[in-house]
């Protein structure tokens, strides 16, 4: 079928104002291949079955839409945890304010630098799981990526990580249009937790392929918030093999427009994967969970708990599937997305999926929107606490489903103490 003409103008438009790397070294293929595939299905639109809760225009029109660099004298997310810092700012790398890219047990190069070489592990990987991920849907701001970003990092375990690796991203130009894209290669074993941070820029597309060999555990960590201007569009695809681990965790505050794509395959059996959000949002503000988590082996537990805290208009919106192959017997699929509704005005737009064909299988999905609990509200204002404060207290408790899927105690705290910490900035 002939691509519409709007979608191929718009593309071209998009591919035009971009300055693509040069096609060399061994991510020539993969660049060429997305380029060629992009050019092939377009940028989305509005009319597309997966961005129908989600106007793309700002994402895929040529120029970046401004916006404002928010000023904050808030200590920097993860400041006191012990990790390796690797900074961008406007989606450049900045040497002076990251660490050595020197890790125990871990192998860290540069996709700018490292991707003129002629050989390199990260060439069977880079694209190949965005690839993987673009059917049944098509993804193509993913597929842009692919062929376009500018840098990243490639990160290959070969045993336990020392300290988490912290990916901090900087926004300081009203007009920066960043595309990042890492790769991350864990070996049979070996464990990693990967955080991030920052607004990254005006406009923010980023990638990110994890490989989870054989009994590897993979942690993820991330805020997105401050500028509120800011629009992001940002994709996990995912791969783990048998009894591996992969548990994600995303925090975000503000943004104009935010969506958050994570698309997981579990190929090897008793792998576990985990996927959890928590977005508070007030005002103008539009937040997009997507997720597809595929069940191709036996025995395997998935897990996906996201809650949406909305005011003053704000949207939030969830897609969610599990698909469960022939054959992967045993499956354990939870599925949750749940809304918190502080006024008449904000909306929650939930699109919960499973589709099935195994018969020894324990799945279930549920979503639902409300308004804060008037009995749990009274019974807090009767004993003297401040409505204001009863509200907070009883959003934080909503939330904490999802937060409580982050292991680590010291980081589920922070996050718990920035969300609090947004509650009380917006009181009254």
């Amino acid at each position: 079928m002939a691509l519409p003409q709007a979608k191929q103008d718009a593309t071209e438009a998009r591919l035009a104002a971009l300055s693509l790397p040069d096609a060399a070294g061994w991510s020539k293929v993969a660049r060429e291949d997305a380029l060629a595939r992009l050019r092939a299905a377009g940028l989305p639109q509005r009319r597309d079955e997966y961005w129908k809760f989600t106007r793309p225009d700002t994402l895929v029109e040529a120029e970046a839409p401004k916006a404002a660099v928010f000023e904050s004298d808030e200590t920097e997310m993860f400041d006191d945890v012990d990790r390796l810092k690797i900074v961008f700012r406007d989606g450049v790398f900045d040497a002076e304010a990251s660490d050595n890219l020197s890790l125990e047990g871990v192998k860290i190069d540069r996709l700018a630098e490292a991707g003129q070489a002629d050989i390199h592990w990260a060439k069977d990987l880079y694209g190949a799981l965005e690839t993987n991920g673009q059917t049944p849907v098509a993804r193509p701001l993913a597929t842009l990526n692919t062929a376009a970003a500018s840098d990243g990092v490639l990160i290959h375990v070969t045993g336990k990580a020392s300290k988490p690796i912290n990916l901090i991203y900087h926004h300081e130009s009203e007009t920066s249009d960043a595309i990042l894209h890492h790769v991350i290669k864990l070996d049979a074993g070996a464990d990693l937790t990967v955080l991030e941070n920052g607004p990254a820029a005006a406009r923010f597309n980023k990638v990110m392929e994890v490989d989870v060999a054989d009994t590897a555990a993979f942690h993820h960590v991330r805020t997105q918030g401050r500028d509120h201007e800011r629009r992001a569009v940002t994709h996990i695809f995912a791969r783990l093999g048998r009894e591996s681990a992969f548990k994600s965790f995303t925090m975000t505050a503000n943004g104009v427009l935010t969506r958050n794509e994570c698309v997981i395959e579990l190929t090897g059996d008793d792998a576990i994967a985990h996927v959890a959000g928590a977005c508070v949002g007030d005002g103008d503000f539009h937040h997009d969970d997507t997720v597809f988590i595929t069940h191709d082996a036996e025995n395997c537990e998935s897990r996906q708990v996201f809650k949406k805290v909305l005011r003053n208009g704000a949207v939030g919106v969830f897609q969610g599937k599990i698909l469960v192959k022939e054959g992967a017997q045993k499956t354990d699929g939870y599925q949750i997305s749940q809304s918190l509704l502080l006024d008449g005005d904000s909306e929650f737009l939930a699109k919960p999926e499973l589709e099935i064909y195994a018969d020894d299988v324990a799945c279930s999905h549920g979503s639902t929107s409300g308004a804060i609990d008037e009995e749990a509200l009274f019974y807090l204002r009767a004993r003297g606490v401040p409505r204001s404060i009863a509200t907070d207290l009883l959003t934080l408790a909503f939330l904490a489903e999802a937060v409580e899927e982050i292991e680590d105690e010291g980081l589920r705290d922070g996050i718990v103490a920035r969300l609090e910490g947004w509650l009380v900035r917006r009181r009254g």
